[in-house]
């Protein structure tokens, strides 16, 4: 964070991440951060059973306040994220271990309920905080979540909602997990703005399915600005004025009045191609996660689904999605979009998603453990299931199928003689559905990239994901603030096995896309066009805004701009490029991002 101005004074900037785009101003409502600082109370003997009974009593009802905030959240955008999540705040209050260890405090040790709670509750954050692994240091945030709910419900407060905001307000939080956001009211919330958090948080993704602006990453901010303070957020810049001047006001006024001219116009190009100046026309998609999401889909004007992440459907449900019910959705998806294309990527489990039942096992190196396809292909039955699902929903002939984490053409093999079983058993069974479908894989291991002449023998497309291909050509843990600035999509090296992917996909008649976060960045648009890509997935609310930029560029200057970049010895060479195209191009579209 970096700050302008002495403490206290008015107009004083903030910059943090910016996660949503959008300029906004109104008050802040503050959600300190809560402590878990109770007091510790030595009880008598004849105390314990009551004591015992209080906090199976706020077990109690805590559980019954999580199980109402899932059922709240089911069917949000985004709330598959969110329910996940729900699921692991419950495992905890199931946690045999953790609740005996509470019982211990009490009964052995003769220590006030509240007390016992706060002492386990941070013995079990210390010793996650400690873990080699990701995924399990992150459930600390889980831990003293639920614990702090269960405080409250043992001290008989109510708790804080977001529901009960009467007027509209921009929130201010150290972080907001998913049992606070829930219950919020869309109509009164304008903006976020968090001290933790990344373009990956749930405050980043939730913010952008709200389509309101949000910065995070701000350290200390709700500690700075009281609630009422007036507060204006530039989601696009990452910057946050507390108590805006009116010089700022009237900057910042223009900025936004400025962007609602730009934003309104660019809805007038729902309908139409996304094709640059020269007639040189790519397919963009959008990516979606649950069947609730299919109507902003539309709404952006995106031409179907080129990334469905289906592992949602299970990590919604924490187990594993019987055939029936996985037809089911991938059907009413496949239903509403046709003829457009839906592609629906195999599981992808591992990595950082777990089902919270332990039934995956965890690895000490999850990132490059057994995920995806290989998870898939090492249960052969479960996999078999959803692609049986898989070709269930092809009813109108426009589903697709793609596999993800593809190493080898070996894996490939073995991928499609599953298909092919299935197809055979449904086709046996009697069951109606089209069954040729197309296959495709993911491009997002260095290997897979430069054996892709090899893999594509086997496959009718590629889609290059840029966000793992990136973190595993750079040995960069995106997720990691240390080493945060290695992880550059214009490296070199990226723009390198992009081209050599795409120039091995057209010499065996495939078309290659690319459905990482890249592709959804406006700036990178040309580059990508340049390098040969056929289609770019992106977010729902990226759709507009890539569309102007292929529409305002002409093909040869993108082919222009790719071969110097090609030729570049730096990610600042190859950023420069694309922002001067960007530039000369859509001035009006720089002013948005």
């Amino acid at each position: 964070m970096t700050t302008r101005g002495r403490a206290g004074d008015k107009g004083r900037i903030y910059t943090g991440i910016g996660v949503s785009p959008g300029v906004v101003m109104g008050p802040a409502y503050v959600m300190a951060p809560e402590s878990l600082a109770v007091s510790d109370v030595e009880i008598s003997q004849a105390e314990i059973d009551s004591e015992i009974v209080k906090f199976e009593k706020a077990l109690i009802e805590t559980r019954r306040q999580i199980r109402r905030i899932q059922e709240g959240i089911g069917h949000r955008a985004g709330g598959s994220y969110d329910a996940a999540i729900l699921d692991a705040h419950l495992m905890v209050l199931d946690d045999r271990s953790f609740i005996e260890d509470v019982l211990k405090q009490i009964r052995d040790h003769r220590r006030n309920a509240a007390y016992g709670v706060k002492t386990v509750a941070e013995r079990y954050a210390e010793m996650l905080a400690s873990l080699e692994d990701e995924y399990l240091r992150e459930r600390v945030v889980d831990v003293r979540d639920v614990a702090r709910r269960i405080l409250r419900n043992l001290n008989g407060e109510k708790t804080a909602s977001l529901a009960d905001l009467i007027q509209k307000h921009i929130i201010v939080a150290q972080d907001l997990a998913p049992s606070e956001t829930a219950s919020l009211r869309k109509d009164m919330v304008i903006g976020f703005v968090t001290d933790l958090g990344s373009p990956t948080s749930h405050t980043a993704v939730l913010a952008r399915s709200l389509e309101i602006p949000a910065v995070v990453g701000l350290h200390d901010l709700c500690l700075r600005v009281q609630s009422g303070d007036q507060i204006l957020i530039d989601g696009n810049k990452g910057i946050v004025i507390h108590n805006p001047t009116d010089e700022q006001l009237e900057k910042y006024g223009k900025v936004a009045e400025a962007r609602r001219d730009i934003e309104r116009s660019l809805r007038s190009l729902k309908d139409l191609p996304a094709e640059t100046r020269d007639g040189h026309r790519i397919t963009l998609s959008a990516n979606a996660e649950s069947k609730e999401e299919i109507e902003a889909v539309i709404e952006h004007g995106a031409e179907g689904i080129g990334l469905f992440r289906s592992e949602y459907i299970f990590l919604t449900r924490n187990r594993m999605v019987e055939e029936d019910e996985q037809a089911e959705i991938y059907m009413q998806v496949a239903t509403r979009l046709a003829p457009a294309p839906v592609i629906v990527r195999t599981l992808d489990i591992g990595g950082d998603k777990y089902f919270q039942d332990g039934s995956v096992a965890r690895e000490a190196n999850p990132f490059l453990g057994c995920r995806s396809i290989r998870l898939s292909l090492q249960n052969p039955d479960v996999f078999k299931k959803q692609l049986r699902a898989i070709l269930r929903a092809n009813v109108s002939g426009n589903v697709k199928v793609m596999y993800p984490m593809i190493s080898n053409a070996v894996e490939v093999i073995k991928a499609n003689q599953l298909l092919d079983e299935a197809r055979r058993e449904l086709l046996a069974e009697g069951v109606k559905f089209v069954p040729d479908i197309d296959v495709g894989v993911m491009i997002e291991i260095p290997g897979a990239a430069l054996t892709a002449d090899v893999i594509a023998e086997h496959v009718k497309f590629f889609s290059i994901g840029t966000n793992d291909l990136i973190q595993y050509t750079l040995a960069v843990d995106r997720g990691n603030e240390r080493v945060a600035y290695l992880y550059e999509p214009t490296h070199p090296a990226i723009v390198r096995l992009i081209r050599h992917t795409v120039e091995a996909g057209h010499r065996k008649g495939l078309w290659v896309g690319v459905c990482g976060e890249m592709a959804g960045d406006p700036l990178m648009a040309p580059l990508l066009l340049g390098l040969g890509v056929d289609e770019l997935s992106v977010a729902p609310l990226a759709v507009p805004l890539v569309k102007e930029m292929v529409r305002s560029i002409a093909i040869a200057e993108a082919r222009e701009m790719a071969s110097k970049a090609l030729q570049s010895r730096s990610a600042v060479e190859v950023l420069t490029l694309c922002r001067k195209l960007a530039a000369d191009a859509a001035p009006q579209i720089m002013k948005l991002i």
